[in-house]
């Protein structure tokens, strides 16, 4: 799926998430990369086949605004 040059990280990759944004959905929490897979704001994925990656966030402190 991917026309980049150097191309993008497939999507059976560990670094998948690093593809290129094809469309974003800020307002309804998720990404499409180019390479198939859809990222959710919860660091959860939905890969092309159907497999779903569990949210792998790290607990931390919370961010403050400044």
């Amino acid at each position: 799926m991917c026309s980049h040059q150097p191309p993008c990280p497939t999507a059976d990759s560990a670094d998948r998430h690093t593809a290129v944004v094809v469309t974003a959905h800020p307002e309804q929490g998720w990404s499409l990369l180019c390479n198939g897979t859809v990222v959710f704001d919860d660091t959860g994925e939905l890969l092309p086949d159907g497999r779903v990656v569990d949210p792998h966030r790290v607990p931390g402190p919370p961010v403050l605004a400044g």
